[in-house]
């Protein structure tokens, strides 16, 4: 054994001056010091191993990065990864703006989209278990201004897409309430655009998608808070979870290291997108991030620091309707399935921008991708990064059974 190691060790450090202070080692210290020396190969060798593991999963995840930039024709991108309760890969590609060569930096911050839906959803908990929130009793306690219905609507199941609040209309598969560029300075103001319509059917029977319902929740927020929906967020999430960057999307207000938006002509060739306003949809797609404060976000779940262990079972727990039809929701997430391992997520896709948050509860992994231009096909590059990473943890052996 001890004959094996040295060999080993001889192999790795094949310099002539080493391998010198090896003979004189051995010569002094005998044959303790030959066992020493062994015992040290081993585990330089087994260093060696780790880190080279290491360098081939970054290697791995920037060519997936790099080919979906090609496939896709991405002008700016940034990725975080973690792993075991720390940011293993974070990388910028890119562009931030085109027109004036800015590129992508850590620092860059993109629109996250419908990703501000699990961190809304995280803050409605987080006041759930400090007992200023509860889920399950009409929403008119704490937003007055919502006016009853012919059933009563509750924050859990606004939560899970099921409260009955009407998705965006559209018109010819264009919908102008996703493309409004009108300003709203409170979320009230927006709660006003579909307070007054009917409900779609009765509350905890049928999913439906909606960003107005969690224009509802934020409301509810700023009701069970007495602060402002900005302020909700900033206190109790962004402060603990070390969330510095991260801030309301704001059209009107001068935002340093801002992305620009892109979109794609006919011919692939990327052009500016539509200007848009999301102060329409604040508490469901309206924050602005960077990739590593997003993982910062899901290190801070796992970590305990914003809710107890129960209360994030609870909310990565998929919902179902009455005759027992799973939704792929849960509470603020969406259930993906991958090759038989739960996949814990949530997209952003508006005009201009592109975004997944996915977490691996089992593999105590998690990844983020932001891109600035729509239709970036980040499912499929999800679907890969989330392949290759289970597949990694378990030829590591650090899996969770």
């Amino acid at each position: 054994m001890a004959k094996s190691n040295m060999k080993s060790c001889s192999q790795a450090y094949s310099d002539e001056k080493v391998m010198s202070v090896v003979r004189r080692f051995f010569t002094t210290h005998g044959l303790s010091g030959f066992l020493c020396l062994a015992a040290i190969c081993a585990f330089a060798k087994c260093v060696g191993a780790q880190e080279g593991g290491r360098k081939s999963l970054t290697d791995s995840i920037d060519t997936l990065v790099q080919q979906q930039i090609k496939l896709y024709n991405v002008p700016g991108l940034s990725i975080a990864v973690t792993q075991q309760g720390q940011i293993v890969f974070s990388r910028s590609y890119g562009w931030a703006d085109v027109e004036n060569q800015v590129p992508v930096t850590s620092e860059t911050l993109f629109r996250i989209g419908s990703i501000t839906k699990p961190i809304t959803a995280t803050a409605a908990l987080m006041l759930a278990e400090r007992r200023q929130l509860d889920l399950d009793v009409p929403v008119q306690r704490y937003c007055p201004s919502f006016p009853e219905k012919s059933w009563p609507v509750t924050t859990r199941e606004l939560l899970a897409h099921m409260g009955g609040i009407r998705s965006f209309r559209t018109m010819s598969g264009v919908s102008p309430e996703l493309l409004s560029d009108t300003h709203y300075e409170h979320v009230a103001d927006s709660v006003a655009l579909f307070a007054n319509d009917p409900l779609t059917a009765k509350p905890g029977t049928r999913y439906e998608y909606s960003n107005y319902g969690y224009d509802l929740i934020g409301c509810v927020l700023e009701g069970a808070s007495g602060n402002e929906f900005a302020d909700v967020l900033r206190n109790i999430v962004f402060l603990p979870a070390g969330m510095k960057a991260t801030t309301l999307d704001d059209s009107v207000r001068i935002i340093p290291r801002r992305s620009r938006n892109y979109t794609h002509a006919k011919d692939g060739s990327i052009r500016n997108a539509k200007s848009i306003d999301t102060s329409n949809r604040l508490p469901a797609a309206g924050l602005l991030s960077t990739a590593d404060d997003l993982a910062r976000f899901v290190l801070a779940l796992q970590s305990g620091r914003l809710l107890s262990s129960d209360t994030i079972r609870q909310m990565w727990s998929e919902q179902s309707t009455p005759d027992g039809k799973p939704t792929s929701y849960a509470l603020g997430w969406m259930i993906h399935d991958l090759k038989g391992k739960t996949v814990i997520a949530h997209t952003g896709e508006q005009p201009g921008s592109s975004t997944i948050l996915c977490v691996l509860p089992g593999q105590q992994a998690s990844f983020v991708v932001l891109a600035n231009t729509d239709a970036a096909g980040l499912w499929k590059l999800a679907d890969r990064l989330a392949d290759l990473l289970i597949q990694t943890i378990l030829g590591n052996g650090t899996a969770r059974r």
